[in-house]
């Protein structure tokens, strides 16, 4: 990891007092770095920009938007896929409105993904769900196209997964996308067992039962307990899981 103004200050201390210059003025650019959590050259130019870092719930509708504008035009069916994903996501009203100024900002593409991206290979269940949440937006006009396809492809290679484990996501997305009315109708039932509430239960209720379990079962949870790596991978296949029974019952719904 090249942290930038650890180098900066240790060249600069080194043409000011030679090695114990470098020393000191390395140590001070550490600590810049360690402070402002700059990790490279690259993430330290987007800084400057004026841009800034995006967090990861920014982050996720900047690679949205660049996804729904790669094919040159943003199509209604992009639009309606944001939105889901925005409910998806349980988002409140200000992280509502970061999120469609995010989308927006990924449509002019001139963010540099790749720095972001490389900073979330520590995090392999948020990786998964941003690239599960892509290949939806890939599909939301009814085809993934080539170019949709390479860009994810590559921003799954920036988070350190091979390119066929981050094809295989799309088969999934595309299946669930294309179940019909009535497999659609039993996913709504397996959800409600799932986060253990009724049909008539109240949106409070609901969405009190999924954060509870949430929490239970999140793999960053399970792993601080010393778990092993097949227990977090179950736990992250749960969170998942959770994830997608909750958006099935808000949009059967009709909740926030």
């Amino acid at each position: 990891m090249l942290w930038p103004f650890t180098v900066i200050g240790g060249g600069a201390g080194f043409a000011i007092a030679s090695i114990p210059g470098a020393m000191l003025g390395a140590l001070l650019g550490q600590a810049l770095d360690r402070r402002l959590h700059v990790q490279s050259l690259a993430e330290l130019r987007e800084r400057l920009s004026g841009r800034g870092v995006p967090r990861d719930d920014e982050l996720i509708f900047i690679l949205l938007g660049r996804l729904a504008k790669s094919d040159g035009r943003v199509v209604d069916g992009h639009i309606q896929q944001a939105r889901v994903e925005m409910r998806r996501l349980d988002l409140s009203e200000p992280a509502t409105r970061r999120a469609i100024k995010a989308f927006n900002r990924g449509k002019d593409g001139r963010d540099n993904l790749r720095v972001h991206l490389t900073r979330m290979k520590t995090q392999p269940h948020a990786a998964e769900g941003l690239l599960r949440a892509c290949w939806r937006m890939a599909w939301a006009d009814g085809k993934a196209s080539r170019t949709e396809r390479e860009l994810i492809v590559l921003w799954g290679k920036w988070l350190g997964w091979p390119a066929d484990k981050v094809e295989g996501l799309s088969s999934t997305e595309d299946e669930q996308r294309t179940r019909t009315p009535a497999s659609r109708g039993g996913e709504y039932q397996d959800a409600l067992r799932l986060l253990g509430v009724r049909s008539d239960s109240e949106p409070a209720q609901i969405k009190r039962a999924y954060r509870r379990l949430l929490s239970r079962h999140h793999p960053d949870k399970i792993a601080g307990s010393g778990a092993s790596q097949k227990q977090v991978r179950d736990a992250t296949e749960r969170t998942r899981e959770l994830h997608n029974a909750y958006a099935v019952i808000k949009d059967t719904r009709g909740f926030r």
